[in-house]
């Protein structure tokens, strides 16, 4: 093991990922401990100066981040061919490892969790930073329930070097976005998916998409529809169904704009619901070395708010288009086309998605694995209300008749 890196001096390791090891480390000039995640430049030297301007250019703007919800970085430099940033040093839990125990968390705290999430990422987005790899494992949660994202800038590295054959950018699978998985342009929106996505795990104790190869988990999302968390766990709120679905919208322009909406509803369906003791899953994780309690911020809606108020959604939220969404959005014959031209996989023609079903879009048993597909064709809902027309075409002809005779 290295004994320093720069100026600071290693003292453990914390563990290792896909680009290099995760080291505690203390900084001699103020005494503090600090979390140090490291780089391997082992590229060509055309590559490794590229890759290192880009890196760090990541790790200068997420530098500039200041916020409750996010981890702090402190530094940012190079050790030989190691690249590297010194960091805030959380002793508390991934969520992954939360979500590993395979018990599920009362509901109020998932809320509570998720929320202190999105606001984070709300105000990463509001200076121009999107995280674009938003999942457990980027999520620490402290013994207090206190939350902070981790790997902002870095998580942008990480994707600039995993690429398929045809150049598409990867992410975690899992956790992408419509759009990333499409290899177009991402905003803040995709973060809202993703989250919605770590939110649904969290709710159900089942990722929204599955499959049993990349091909196939990035397929499903942008084709299937997860069933309603309230279907899989009772003790999720109707409400909730409503939040899950706009956050995971296919369509951009369905999705929640801004994550600080998204924080808002979730806080709001979290007051109509009684407080419950932290788990103790969480409980028993170390001390966590960052402050909790902070006041609601600006937009926020407080858990002690009026009922009248949090029971409202914000002014963007339509639960009743979100509910048709949830039962009938499929993704695009455009987009599926285009993702067949990239994957080689067996996949069911857009005709067998697209089968007929009653007007009104609902829930059925159509599925594969735990993954229930919606079965809405507009075409069926066009024809049914030209019979009903007819129908009352009929009727009022019969009665004018009765009326005149």
């Amino acid at each position: 093991m290295i004994s320093h890196l720069g100026r600071y001096e290693v003292v453990g390791e914390l563990g290792q990922g896909a680009m290099g090891v995760v080291y505690k480390a203390t900084d001699p000039l103020i005494d503090r401990i600090v979390a140090i995640k490291t780089i391997t430049l082992s590229l060509a030297q055309e590559e490794r100066e590229e890759y290192e301007g880009r890196f760090y250019q990541e790790a200068k703007a997420a530098g500039r981040l200041s916020h409750p919800n996010i981890v702090t970085i402190y530094d940012v430099g190079r050790s030989g061919d190691i690249a590297y940033i010194a960091m805030e040093f959380l002793q508390g839990r991934e969520l992954r490892d939360i979500l590993n125990d395979d018990k599920l968390l009362p509901v109020d705290q998932v809320l509570d969790i998720v929320s202190q999430v999105a606001m984070g990422l709300a105000y990463a987005h509001e200076h121009g930073i999107i995280h674009r790899d938003i999942k457990p494992s980027n999520i620490m949660v402290g013994r207090d329930g206190h939350v902070k994202i981790t790997d902002f800038g870095i998580a942008r590295m990480a994707s600039a070097g995993v690429r398929t054959q045809t150049g598409m950018v990867l992410g975690s699978p899992k956790y992408m976005s419509p759009e990333q998985v499409m290899g177009k342009l991402t905003d803040q929106r995709s973060d809202i998916f993703s989250l919605g996505v770590v939110l649904y795990e969290m709710l159900t104790g089942q990722p929204a998409f599955m499959g049993e190869n990349v091909n196939a988990i990035m397929y499903q999302t942008l084709n299937a529809i997860p069933q309603p968390p309230r279907s899989l766990n009772p003790a999720v709120p109707e409400m909730l169904n409503f939040i899950v679905a706009k956050a995971l919208a296919k369509d951009v322009e369905n999705r929640y704009q801004n994550a600080k909406d998204f924080a808002n509803d979730l806080r709001a369906c979290r007051g109509t619901m009684p407080s419950t003791v932290l788990s103790a899953d969480i409980a028993n994780a170390p001390s966590a070395s960052f402050v909790s309690g902070t006041a609601p911020q600006e937009g926020e809606v407080s858990e002690e708010a009026d009922p009248a108020i949090t029971m409202r959604l914000s002014p963007s939220f339509d639960s009743a288009g979100a509910t048709m969404r949830l039962a009938a959005m499929t993704a695009s014959k455009e987009d599926v086309e285009e993702l067949s031209k990239t994957f080689k996989m067996v996949r069911p023609s857009i005709d067998e998605i697209n089968q007929a079903a009653p007007q009104s879009p609902v829930f059925t048993r159509h599925t594969t694995g735990n993954v229930t597909y919606p079965e809405h064709d507009a075409r069926s809902a066009k024809g049914g209300g030209l019979i009903l027309m007819a129908i009352v075409a009929l009727i009022l002809i019969g009665l004018i008749s009765a009326l005149l005779f």
